[in-house]
């Protein structure tokens, strides 16, 4: 085989670029919403809302937190019809830009002891706009990328998407670290845990002189070329994809096991009413730890999907984690910290990604370039609002006190894990599928078995 043409090389700067971008702007932004997460669970109950009733607290806090959630649908609708009628990287700019200055204003909010029930409002109004900004990034990201990829290639290199999700996860805990160590306690309450939000000023910069100088992607750019893009991709995402939207909607429930592990978890080991007595320093170790091994095992799960298709990881996954879910909470449970490590590492760090490494691929090749940042923006946030409840309503499921926390909150997360898993197998297989070519009932969808490999080998030449 001879040399690589001029446009073949560029087509794979291209691609490399695309995905550099994707999954540093990722890391940047998840950075802003994981680190409410963070003070969500471990301070904000004490700061925000009155101190009355510590369980009322706990439940209010974690409720702001889901409110997030509750603005992404909302913001799906808007975002995704950005994406899809003024480019990717358009999309990608304006959600940078919401979710750091919403991240900044929190780190600049008076506490409920200052300014009483004011401050729970303006706590709640930010993180609706953070929910809003996020709803577009996944998307689009793995939009651009996905665009930008080569043929027979897509899950590796989309897989890039959710690693930098996961970074700037350990990125949001790993700046919580020191502070919460290092810093007394009163000063940690008072002032120390703004730093992580007033930090996004220079995670907005970054991100913005790294995005900027990404190229449209060319599907996207030549459909705009030939005045093909849709006017409404909403309602044509409604009108030919709805059966694969909500099919979407079901496979994202996936997200209880983050919501498991680094959400409820952690109140349910730090917070003095549930009486485990972890300290906040040390447990804060357990999404860092979880989310290094999710990174360096995303990009093998891609490569995988690529070679034995989607929807088998998937459900592997999703029943796995939901397993899982109940040895991690058994774990903390008898405050046994190296097997909350272990079980944390097992089920997050490894047995998730089944899932979490592959979505980036698996959605947006279930629609076509015209609609496809709407009706993956649409499904997934509507699927992960719908989990985001969940640390409130398992808070209330298995409240402080309660004797079976781990088999209550552990039977709750397999169940939502089994929809995810019955979810994906009525799903079509996409990985050996070019772009566009997949029929509105999936019967165009080509599994491993009756594949022509020389069909694949020449469309993956071609592209």
């Amino acid at each position: 085989m001879g040399s690589p043409s001029i446009p073949e090389t560029r087509s794979t700067a291209q691609s490399r670029k695309a995905t550099a971008s994707g999954w540093i702007g990722s890391a940047l932004e998840y950075y802003d919403f994981f680190i409410y997460a963070q003070a969500a669970a471990l301070i904000f109950p004490q700061l925000f809302f009155p101190s009355t009733d510590p369980k009322i607290a706990i439940v209010a806090s974690l409720a702001t937190y889901g409110v997030g959630y509750l603005a992404r649908p909302v913001g799906a609708f808007f975002l995704g019809h950005w994406g899809d009628t003024r480019g990717r990287k358009n999309l990608l700019l304006l959600c940078m830009f919401m979710m750091g200055i919403a991240t900044m204003g929190v780190g600049l909010l008076p506490t409920y002891h200052q300014v009483g029930i004011l401050a729970p409002i303006l706590l709640v109004v930010l993180r609706l706009v953070q929910g809003f900004a996020v709803a577009g990034e996944i998307s689009g990201a793995s939009s651009m990328i996905l665009e930008h990829a080569p043929f027979g290639r897509r899950g590796y290199y989309a897989s890039f998407t959710l690693q930098g999700v996961q970074f700037g996860q350990v990125l949001a805990a790993a700046v919580f670290l020191p502070l919460a160590y290092f810093m007394a306690p009163e000063d940690f309450n008072s002032w120390g845990w703004r730093i992580p939000f007033l930090l996004s000023a220079v995670v907005l910069i970054a991100g913005y002189f790294i995005r900027r100088g990404v190229h449209e992607t060319p599907a996207f750019a030549n459909a705009e070329a030939g005045n093909q893009t849709a006017r409404s991709p909403i309602a044509e995402a409604f009108k030919y994809s709805w059966r694969r939207m909500v099919l979407v909607v079901l496979v994202a429930f996936m997200n209880v096991i983050p919501v498991v592990t680094t959400v409820f978890g952690a109140v349910y080991a730090v917070q003095p009413a549930y009486g485990i007595g972890f300290d906040k320093s040390v447990y804060l170790w357990i999404p860092v730890i979880g989310n290094i091994v999710a990174v360096l095992t995303i990009p093998l799960v891609g490569n995988l999907s690529d070679r034995i298709g989607r929807r088998p990881l998937i459900i592997g996954g999703a029943l796995g984690s939901g397993l899982l879910s109940y040895g991690y909470l058994y774990a903390i449970s008898i405050h046994n910290l190296p097997l909350a490590f272990g079980m944390s590492l097992l089920m997050w760090g490894v047995v998730y990604q089944g899932y979490n490494a592959i979505f980036p691929s698996f959605y947006p090749e279930l629609f076509k370039t015209r609609y496809r940042v709407s009706a993956m923006a649409i499904a997934q946030n509507f699927g992960t609002f719908l989990t985001a409840m969940l640390p409130a309503l398992f808070t209330l499921a298995a409240p402080p006190g309660t004797d079976n926390v781990p088999m209550v909150i552990g039977t709750l997360t397999l169940a939502v894990t089994c929809v995810a898993a019955v979810a994906a197998y009525f799903a079509p297989e996409t990985y050996r599928v070019p772009l566009d070519s997949l029929g509105k009932d999936g019967a165009q969808a080509m599994s491993k078995e009756n594949y022509d490999s020389n069909r694949f080998e020449s469309l993956k030449e071609h592209n």
